[in-house]
């Protein structure tokens, strides 16, 4: 059932997005070459608890088959596009970093992500995440009452598309509010004018993650939770966690 939420409870999840927010800004600014992952993780964990929040990724099982995810964000470099696992991993020069993260507070969920380059940056790697940040701009952007998912999701594979991306809809945007994953889904690619109505008070993820070969295939390794491309090519995921109001988009994980 897809719930919507008060102008109250919109605050409330701003301010878990708040944090969400200071999570990403803190990871981005430890992340060095010779930084490991796991280093990282520490970091996010330790604003999670200044914050006296939580983290909805760790523990995180969606099936009985998946192994409990190990940290507090989720961590993918270069060719990982999704759900790269917090290990001992020591980052490199030119390495392409994105940061998924996520924080309850007081029972609300908040969910975001960006992609950055570590140290020196690569110019193709500046134009992929060029490519995801207009792609969730205008997600956002048609996130309006009135427009439906199809909206969100076609305006979001347009970008991409023009960008020569890949996209794959096997994995996207999603509603939140008191757990990570709510109803209704918003795949990346769509057809405008189709899905579910926007209405006031409904709050969903928009995340663009897109694969700069091309190509739409990615394979998951042993370990059941990294995504990576099959081609090899690096991939970019940004997010920000999004409510629809009368007044237009509200991003409650922008930045402080």
């Amino acid at each position: 059932m897809i719930e919507l939420r008060t102008p109250g409870e919109l605050d409330a999840m701003r301010a878990a997005g708040a944090v969400v927010a200071d999570m990403i800004a803190a990871v981005r600014a430890a992340a060095a070459p010779g930084v490991r992952l796991s280093q990282l993780d520490e970091v996010a964990r330790d604003v999670l608890a200044a914050a006296g929040a939580t983290s909805p990724f760790l523990g995180y099982a969606p099936l009985p088959t998946t192994p409990p995810f190990p940290g507090v964000v989720c961590l993918s470099v270069n060719d990982v596009a999704l759900h790269g696992i917090p290990t001992p991993q020591v980052l490199e020069d030119g390495d392409l970093l994105s940061v998924d993260a996520g924080a309850t507070l007081d029972g609300w969920v908040g969910d975001s992500a960006t992609t950055f380059a570590v140290g020196t940056p690569r110019p193709e790697d500046l134009r992929l995440v060029g490519t995801a940040q207009r792609a969730l701009e205008a997600g956002i952007a048609a996130a309006v009452v009135g427009n439906r998912v199809g909206d969100v999701s076609a305006a979001i594979g347009a970008v991409g598309r023009a960008g020569g991306c890949g996209i794959n809809t096997d994995q996207g945007g999603h509603g939140v509010g008191r757990s990570m994953h709510e109803p209704p889904s918003v795949p990346n690619e769509g057809r405008a004018g189709r899905g579910v109505p926007l209405r006031a008070g409904l709050v969903i993820a928009i995340e663009p993650w897109f694969l700069a070969g091309g190509s739409d295939d990615y394979r998951v390794d042993a370990d059941g939770w990294t995504l990576r491309s099959a081609d090899g090519s690096r991939a970019a995921h940004v997010e920000h966690t999004v409510a629809v109001t009368e007044d237009g988009p509200r991003v409650l994980t922008a930045p402080r």
